[in-house]
């Protein structure tokens, strides 16, 4: 559910600009309370994981689509709301810079809906309802999946009504909705299911790093050296190899545009801030659309190839292991940097 630039006007883009950088700021003030060392590389692993599992595109049987986890959810729980927000930010600046996965003028728009309604709606109004009693396996599990749908249910409505201001006649605001909403019901399906099977693995080994993100305690005086490794192996497991089993159907959004359009891809303006933001994604974008960049003789060869499954692919699996390294690395440095300057407020609060 990555929006492209040509979905969205400049106004709305600059105005979701102006939103999401507001909340991450927020966020920055707000984490600085429960944020220690040891967050730090969870906040990065769990980057890293979600950069990979985004990868993968599963098939919605009976409609040509597919669907990928958002993974805002378990984002939010594993790390809590504003920690977890904060890491999607991160995972979503990567790819569009230098995957160009999504447009740098929709960034804010991503972040407003893959991170927004997961993080600050979706987990304290349903799974913390779920589990303020205690943690269950059946509470994790029923909150994992409804906060999952809702979630991007909330997001698929987003982007829906993101495309109304923007002016996008060719998307017809009934007709997109009504495709829209339920592929992404699918699709919340199964990225729920998913966030149960990680949110209980973890609540098992480690029921302290779900507590502790529920009620912002420290993470100080616990190993996870198990869960930080599960994790990491995973995400170099699913991106370097489990993505070349990604389905090639087009996902929600792009077979909702279609259907409701005749096209799975809407042409920006090739002048102004359009054409600004496509020359910065174009000088870093290295990986774009998660391979290497192609020649013409090469991208008519691999036009045949894309009838093969699984599509087994160096630049996919590079792609993969260099962009949640990249994320992770991002994540951390992020976490290290509101974590000192934390540790400077405090020492000139004590000097005082």
């Amino acid at each position: 559910m990555h929006m492209a630039d040509a979905l969205i006007s400049t106004a709305v883009g600059g105005a979701m600009w102006a939103t999401s950088a507001g909340i991450a700021s927020y966020s920055i003030k707000k984490v600085e309370k429960d944020l220690d060392e040891k967050k730090i590389p969870l906040m990065g692993v769990m980057g890293a994981f979600v950069f990979a599992s985004q990868m993968i595109n599963f098939s919605i049987p009976g409609t040509g689509s597919s669907g990928h986890l958002g993974g805002g959810m378990l984002l939010a729980i594993l790390l809590g709301p504003y920690a977890g927000f904060l890491t999607m930010a991160s995972i979503l600046l990567i790819q569009a810079l230098f995957f160009a996965d999504g447009g740098l003028l929709a960034f804010g728009c991503n972040v407003f809906n893959l991170g927004f309604y997961t993080c600050f709606l979706a987990y304290p109004l349903i799974f913390k309802k779920f589990t303020k009693k205690g943690y269950t396996q059946k509470g994790i599990f029923a909150g994992s999946l409804l906060s999952s749908i809702i979630g991007l249910q909330l997001g698929a409505f987003s982007v829906v009504l993101q495309t109304l201001l923007s002016g996008k006649t060719e998307l017809p605001f009934t007709t997109f909705l009504t495709l829209m909403q339920p592929i992404h019901l699918a699709i919340g399906l199964v990225e729920g299911l998913v966030t149960a099977a990680v949110v209980t693995y973890v609540w098992k080994v480690r029921p302290e790093i779900i507590e502790g993100a529920a009620s912002g305690k420290s993470l100080r005086n616990l190993s996870l050296k198990k869960v930080l490794t599960t994790l990491a192996i995973g995400a170099i497991i699913t991106g370097g190899v489990i993505s070349w089993f990604a389905s090639s159907h087009p996902d929600g959004l792009e077979w909702s545009m279609h259907k409701a359009s005749g096209q799975e891809e809407l042409e920006a303006p090739s002048s102004g801030i359009y054409k600004t933001f496509s020359d910065i994604q174009n000088k870093f974008a290295f990986l774009p659309d998660y391979s290497f960049k192609a020649s013409k003789a090469s991208e008519e060869n691999s036009e045949e190839k894309a009838e093969s499954w699984p599509s087994v692919n160096s630049g996919t699996s590079v792609s993969g292991i260099v962009g949640g390294t990249m994320t992770l690395a991002l994540v951390a440095l992020t976490g290290f940097t509101i974590n000192n300057f934390k540790k400077k407020k405090k020492a000139r609060d004590t000097a005082i």
